[in-house]
């Protein structure tokens, strides 16, 4: 037979003891302002706090006697759960973007691209850019290094360098991480839209779109023009 494995049981969580349920014969009683009143029977604190339409709550079991406060239990409890919501809400989660560039990238691309540093920076994300490196562009990695240290530059008020430029084989890598500046500009759901449409991860090197026609003009506008003409004849 199979030896039997050993679980430890799971302990359940201590339960805050309120009114009836307080066990101590004797409490040491605090008002709701924060104010001792001194030790009390059990009996007679309940009736305190009840005489004030609240609860008593038992906030130290282990001490002797146990401390009691008068509160409004539900009302505390509220304020806890809200409390904890908001600070899970607040707990930022690390996102870690990439940005691919070429050491001869063009202004243009390189504006581009720019721009898509400072939007993930701005969503408090961090930004991998990697250096790739073609055929004998290997034989000149300062290239690469310069062209990092200059995005750094450029975005220096919202990222700050994490990791120094390293290069790996054909690839230079450098990390840029949010500095306090930094701040979320758009939500999620937009954000993820707008970056699978950009594909910022292919090979290319982040072509930039092609610019747009001239807008032309609104019938509503001909129409405008075409009054303003006839007055002046």
């Amino acid at each position: 037979m199979r030896p039997r494995r050993f679980v430890e049981p799971v302990r359940p969580v201590p339960q805050v003891r309120i009114n009836e349920a307080i066990r101590a014969p004797r409490v040491r009683l605090i008002d709701e302002d924060g104010s001792q009143v001194g030790i009390k029977q059990t009996s007679d604190a309940l009736e305190y706090a009840f005489s004030k339409n609240l609860d008593l709550v038992e906030v130290a079991a282990q001490a002797d006697p146990p401390v009691a406060r008068v509160m409004d239990y539900g009302k505390y409890k509220y304020e806890q759960e809200q409390k904890a919501k908001l600070a899970r809400k607040h707990q930022s989660q690390i996102h870690i973007k990439e940005i691919k560039l070429r050491p001869k990238i063009g202004k243009h691309d390189y504006e581009t691209k720019k721009s898509h540093v400072v939007r993930f920076l701005n969503q408090r994300a961090k930004v991998k850019v990697t250096i790739m490196f073609r055929g004998r562009e290997t034989t000149h990695p300062e290239r690469g290094r310069d062209l990092l240290m200059r995005l750094a530059e450029d975005v220096g008020e919202l990222g700050m360098i994490e990791q120094q430029p390293i290069l790996d084989g054909r690839n230079m890598t450098m990390v840029l991480g949010p500095t306090k500046a930094a701040g979320a500009t758009k939500d999620a759901k937009a954000e993820d839209i707008e970056s699978g449409q950009e594909a910022l991860q292919g090979d290319g090197g982040g072509e930039a779109p092609a610019p747009e026609r001239d807008a032309e003009p609104q019938p509503r506008e001909e129409v405008a023009q075409a009054e303003a003409q006839l007055q002046q004849g």
